[in-house]
């Protein structure tokens, strides 16, 4: 099964507290931190909410 690499890019201070909610779940606390995740719909929907502050790949 595909696995998404994300990676915290821009810092979450002054977004929404449902943004720092979804970084949080994905297990990011601060910038640079990345993490790799299975590519399923609940992963790929919380990486949505949060697409301004994250970049993602995919990897094999």
């Amino acid at each position: 099964m595909a696995r998404l690499k994300v990676t915290q890019v821009k810092s979450y201070i002054g977004s929404k507290q449902n943004h720092r909610d979804t970084l949080r779940s994905l297990g990011l606390k601060r910038v640079n931190d990345t993490v790799v995740k299975e590519d399923r719909p609940e992963i790929r929907g919380m990486v949505h909410t949060v697409r301004h502050l994250v970049t993602v790949e995919e990897v094999d």
